[in-house]
């Protein structure tokens, strides 16, 4: 069973911004699956720095978006993004120094985050970019 499964429920009904989640919920299963299954710290560095690169990769996709169609909540919704990006990072920053048990402690918070993320801010940025495409 993955940790996270994507779901209709996670569609913001814009389909570039839908791949992007999917890939990041695939993304956040491997790490779940490595930190399970024990894997070698540096295979669960890699993941984990992958995650999170793939994580500000989409931030910035999503704030291009944003930014090309006029959308009213662009400064809020940046702002979660920076919040989100300086938390990871210190993440990163642990596990780098040292700190194993960090991969395992960010997985509820990333699945929380993500999930939450998109079920709320990304809805609305969803419902937007859908409407102005018609």
């Amino acid at each position: 069973m993955a940790f996270l499964d994507w779901s209709s429920e996670l569609s913001v009904d814009f389909e570039e911004i839908d791949n992007d989640h999917k890939r990041l919920v695939e993304m956040l299963n491997f790490l779940s699956d490595a930190v399970t299954h024990a894997k070698e710290d540096a295979a669960i560095g890699q993941l984990l720095d992958d995650l999170l690169g793939y994580t500000m990769w989409h931030f910035r996709h999503e704030e291009r978006l944003m930014q090309l169609h006029g959308y009213p909540g662009f400064l809020e919704h940046k702002m979660e993004h920076g919040e989100l990006a300086e938390q990871a990072t210190d993440l990163q920053e642990r596990f780098q120094n040292g700190d194993r048990d960090v991969a395992g402690e960010a997985l509820p918070f990333l699945k929380s985050w993500l999930a939450g993320h998109i079920l709320g801010t990304d809805k609305k940025l969803g419902a937007f970019l859908s409407a102005k495409a018609q």
